[in-house]
């Protein structure tokens, strides 16, 4: 195929408009499908910790003492993931989930450059993600106490059912959806015209072959 001009893919894309638009709806249909009808709606529930600084004697708070309970947030946060954690959890809440599809559940992460740490927890039913959360942060800080000897922690916010699903993003899949089915019709469209190579106007003998065109068979309709 030579050179395309402005003009040349103007004229491909709308000779090959019904491919496009075949695509596009198609590719439209899939992602209303998988997300309204395939995927299952995921709930989150998260809970919320703050470690604070281990003082006993009632002095007053020091810079040190807040920048060890910030630190003691990325100690915290593996911990929380940790074997012995969700072993415990469990046994709490008798469920059927092995300690590799538990943690998968769960996230942990600290709330910017603060001592407060948010755990997360995704689930199909609402009432398993909000248990599992509220499971995790009461079941940690027992074992913070056993395994550093520091009560430090505290639930700053327990997780609650929540009614509306974080997945999937119904709206966001089918935006998709629709860029992808635009992108391959428009993508088919000029392979088809790259691949026909039939000559379809006379100027292309004069300006390519420089040839000159001796008769043109007119359509009969």
């Amino acid at each position: 195929m030579e050179e395309l001009d402005l003009r040349d893919i103007i004229d491909i894309i709308t000779k090959r408009i019904w491919i496009i638009a075949a695509i596009t709806i198609f590719a439209l249909l899939m992602g209303i499908i998988f997300s309204v009808f395939i995927l299952d709606d995921i709930y989150a529930s998260s809970t919320t910790l703050i470690v604070r600084e281990n003082r006993k004697d009632g002095g007053s708070v020091q810079l040190s003492d807040i920048n060890l309970a910030r630190n003691l947030v990325g100690t915290y946060s593996v911990i929380i993931k940790s074997d012995r954690v969700l072993e415990k959890v469990v046994t709490e809440l008798r469920s059927d989930l092995s300690l590799g599809q538990l943690r998968n559940k769960i996230s942990v992460r600290a709330e910017g450059n603060t001592e407060i740490i948010r755990i997360s927890v995704e689930d199909i039913n609402p009432e398993t993600a909000r248990d599992i959360a509220n499971s995790v942060a009461r079941v940690f800080i027992n074992e913070i106490q056993e395994l550093m000897d520091m009560d430090n922690v505290q639930i700053i916010d327990e997780a609650r059912e929540q009614s509306s699903p974080v997945k999937p993003n119904v709206k966001l899949n089918i935006a998709i959806s629709l860029i992808l089915g635009l992108m391959l019709g428009i993508g088919l469209a000029f392979i088809i015209e790259l691949l026909d190579n039939t000559i379809k106007e006379p100027d292309f003998i004069e300006k390519q072959l420089g040839l000159p065109v001796l008769g043109v068979i007119p359509e009969i309709e």
